[in-house]
């Protein structure tokens, strides 16, 4: 499959990007490369294969959770620029009541 720069360029306008004439010409060419390798691989038959979601068996990447001291309050507040209370200050948004008053 070959792209014309007519593809080119509504790719580039689709993820916001400004091309010279030449990184045009440049991105039809790799990219009808790509494409011609895709076309390739729909070739084979794989009619005997297995569907799968991975080739890797599956296996847990996550440590499991341990119980562990987290920080005092002296300590999560020690960095804050205004506290009161054991409690991080901020200022207000809504005003003196929930109407925005």
């Amino acid at each position: 499959m070959s792209l014309t720069t007519a593809d080119v360029e509504h790719i580039a306008h689709l993820a916001r990007l400004e091309l010279t004439t030449d990184e045009i010409e440049q991105y039809r060419r790799q990219l009808s490369d790509i494409l011609a390798h895709f076309d390739v691989l729909a070739q084979v038959d794989t009619s005997a294969i297995a569907p799968t979601a991975s080739v890797l068996s599956l296996r847990s990447v996550m440590r499991r959770d341990e119980v562990r001291p987290g920080l005092s309050t002296e300590d999560a507040l020690a960095n804050a620029p205004d506290s009161a209370d054991g409690f991080f200050r901020v200022p207000a948004i809504f005003g003196d009541d929930a109407n925005g008053g």
